[in-house]
C-alpha cells in the first residue's frame, strides 16, 4: 500500500543548534542551509532529500546510554567504509565513544549533544 506522506524533514532538539549542524555537516559533508541560534539546518548537496534541521531547547538533557529504561528518544545510523577511522575522525569533530558497545557489527557514538548514533560498516 503506497504511503501519503513524504518525509520533509528530521529535527533534532539540542541545547545549541548551531554547534550540532557544524558537527553533523562535517560527518556528512553536507550544507548549512540555514543557520541562526535558536535553529540551524541541514541540507545535502549531492542526493538531496530531506534535510536535518536542529533546533534550540532550553535546558535540553540528552537520554542517558545506556539507558536502563529505554527511554533513548531517536539516533541516527550511518555507513561508512571503516568503522574504526570514522570513529577516530568522529571523535576529532566532538562526539565520544562510550565504553557500552551492544556489538560488535557497529559503534555507538555520542554527538556533541551527546544523542547516540551508530556508525555502521558499509
Amino acid at each position: 500500500m503506497p504511503g501519503f506522506a513524504d518525509l520533509a524533514m528530521v529535527n533534532i532538539d539540542c541545547a545549541d543548534p548551531v554547534e550540532l549542524a557544524e558537527f553533523y555537516g562535517a560527518l556528512l559533508g553536507w550544507e548549512l542551509a540555514h543557520s541562526q541560534p535558536e535553529y540551524t539546518m541541514l541540507a545535502n548537496p549531492a542526493r538531496g532529500g530531506a534535510p536535518i534541521g536542529f533546533g534550540r531547547v532550553d535546558g535540553h538533557r540528552p537520554a542517558a546510554w545506556p539507558d536502563p529504561d529505554g527511554s533513548k528518544q531517536f539516533h541516527l545510523d550511518f555507513y561508512v567504509d571503516d568503522v574504526e577511522q570514522a570513529v577516530a575522525r568522529a571523535q576529532e569533530l566532538g562526539a565520544v565513544r562510550p565504553d557500552h558497545q551492544p556489538s560488535e557489527s557497529w559503534t555507538v557514538m555520542l554527538d556533541p549533544a551527546g544523542h547516540p548514533f551508530c556508525l555502521c560498516r558499509r
